[in-house]
């Protein structure tokens, strides 16, 4: 009997793509572009200067070497990934963010209509600063027999979590696995663009909330007209039988002095990451730190940090590792506690860290082989020749199949950010706009897609048919994809 086909891990996808590419390279004609600044981190090619070089075909020696160069090439970015894995992995522990949305829950009990929005717009800050997802699993069981309870369906409650937390990542605003290591490939500080997300997040939400709001009330009027309606019977025995209620972690004053530091840490990160001084001209940052700085004793002290808006990826590392010892003494971590769990939390992530090797390997690849100035070349004679606003449609559209070929949000920025990007310094497009057609693709596919370890999780934990659910969601789909496709043409009209 045959197996099913079964899709082959990103690491599998990646390398074979750079073993494509290495392929190429004894075809695809070298060449190079002259540079605005050779020395930058964003390397911003000069239009109309490609001109070719000489062929540098890569051989099986380059193909296996690619991934170690690869590696050594985003060190800053895949250190910042573990630390942020230990450092989500101590919040964890403490059970503070599910102490957080447990007392939500128990307080609108009662007021379950108000449970919808105010639920996801709480998902929604979770997806959209750290890419809330696999984190979520753990709150079925606790909302899925409140929703019943109240009259609506178990679609509903799928659709508060998965969809509050997936919009939340389409709309990333400092979500470090998104636009974090996008940024970083593309060159450009993370604030970049940042209200641009912003106004994509919550128009995202509100879309959303209104989404479900309308399906649930139609549900609780009519129960006939639920999607999953035949699985009601088989929903409330599992959900509302003799089982006892799902056990809520208690809010304790450590736990909501740990969400305020959790919510403190993204506040100074995104302080820290907006070019103040040098884009908006706005040197309060700067003067403040001279200040303290110019403190006899205590400047010395504190040596020499850098004003917040001068901060890269070393900096906000620093920070997270900061934050994670902070949140570990709040709760009285020991100090194996704390080293477990961090180390835990980066070993979880290590994963992340390793794809972002591999894929950067593919630039490596093409750069050493002198493809990339080809294809920019190529990008330049036509996607970039089509207007800012066809182009920047152009590249969401180009990312939503991109997205099923690489399930990896960080393997997908990894691998397209060092081409798309000074594709659209070509098309008059902000590198900005680009990480954002890349997240939002990546963000509206991932709400959906049966690869979807998160999605299919839910659902099984739901008892909702993937067929069902994706009924319901399709039209919303559609609807989010428009929505951002106008507002990405307004910001490069306007």
């Amino acid at each position: 009997m045959r197996k099913g086909f079964k899709m082959p891990t990103a690491y599998t996808i990646l390398f074979s793509i750079i073993v494509v590419i290495a392929i190429l390279t004894w075809i695809v004609p070298a060449g190079q572009y002259e540079y605005v600044d050779p020395n930058a981190s964003k390397l911003e090619p000069i239009p109309g200067t490609y001109e070719r070089a000489e062929q540098n075909p890569q051989g099986l020696w380059e193909v296996l070497y690619a991934p170690i160069k690869g590696f050594y090439d985003a060190m800053d970015i895949e250190l910042f990934v573990l630390v942020i894995g230990g450092f989500l992995a101590i919040v964890m522990k403490t059970g503070a963010i599910d102490a957080g949305i447990g007392h939500v829950v128990r307080r609108l009990e009662g007021r379950e209509k108000w449970m919808i929005p105010i639920l996801m717009i709480l998902f929604g800050l979770g997806g959209t600063t750290y890419g809330m997802a696999e984190e979520t699993i753990a709150f079925y069981p606790l909302i899925i027999p409140v929703i019943l309870a109240a009259g609506y369906d178990a679609i509903t409650a799928v659709s508060i979590i998965a969809l509050g937390a997936g919009l939340g990542v389409l709309g990333s605003t400092v979500n470090p696995f998104a636009t974090g290591i996008a940024s970083g490939f593309a060159g450009i500080s993370i604030g970049e663009g940042i209200i641009l997300r912003v106004i994509i997040l919550v128009l995202a939400e509100a879309i959303g909330i209104i989404y479900v709001m309308r399906y649930a009330e139609k549900v609780r009027k009519d129960p006939s007209k639920s999607i999953v309606a035949d699985l009601e019977k088989e929903h409330k025995k599992h959900f509302l039988g003799d089982k006892e209620k799902e056990e809520v972690l208690e809010l304790t004053k450590r736990r909501k002095t740990v969400l305020w530091v959790f919510g403190a840490t993204f506040i100074v990160m995104i302080l820290g990451v907006i070019p103040w001084a040098w884009k908006f001209n706005i040197t309060f940052f700067e003067s403040l730190n001279n200040a303290i700085l110019g403190i006899p004793v205590i400047g010395k002290l504190l040596g020499n940090p850098l004003p917040l808006g001068d901060w890269w990826f070393g900096e906000i590392t620093l920070l997270f590792l900061v934050s994670s010892f902070i949140i570990s003494k709040i709760y009285g971590m020991t100090e194996k506690e704390y080293i477990d769990s961090f180390v835990s939390g980066a070993k979880d992530l290590l994963g992340v860290a390793l794809i972002i090797g591999v894929s950067r390997g593919i630039t490596v690849v093409m750069n050493d082989g002198g493809m990339t100035a080809t294809v920019l070349n190529w990008g330049e004679e036509t996607l970039a020749r089509l207007g800012s606003v066809a182009f920047v449609n152009l590249t969401y559209l180009f990312y939503l199949p991109m997205s099923f070929l690489v399930p990896s949000t960080s393997g997908l920025a990894t691998l397209t950010m060092p081409i798309m990007a000074p594709l659209g310094d070509f098309a008059g497009v902000g590198r900005d706009i680009v990480i954002t057609a890349y997240q939002s693709a990546s963000g509206v596919i991932n709400l959906f897609t049966p690869t979807s370890g998160v999605i299919m999780g839910a659902l099984a934990l739901a008892k909702v048919p993937y067929e069902k659910y994706f009924k319901h969601v399709w039209k919303l789909l559609v609807i989010v994809s428009l929505m951002i496709m106008i507002v990405m043409s307004l910001a490069v009209i306007l």
